[in-house]
């Protein structure tokens, strides 16, 4: 299964997760390797806002915060 274009540019999982082992690698088998990245909440924040919009601190399961970021986004527009 192909891996997330993102995956080694996210900064969640290059700095912010280094103390959490063992839930990075379930976040990464899930969004990044196991075929779920369109699922990815930071992925959902980056490719609709860019990058530099994707809070350090969004875990990749935070759909409703993702959201959120995007719609506010588009009504300050």
């Amino acid at each position: 299964m192909a891996q997330c274009e993102g995956l080694l540019g996210c900064l969640f999982f290059n700095d912010q997760m280094k103390e959490l082992p063992g839930l990075t690698k379930i976040y990464k088998n899930k969004y990044c390797t196991g075929g779920e990245h369109e699922g990815c909440a930071r992925r959902m924040v980056n490719t609709t806002l860019g990058k530099d919009k994707v809070p350090s601190d969004l875990y990749p399961n935070q759909h409703e915060a993702a959201r959120k970021l995007i719609s506010q986004s588009k009504t300050a527009v």
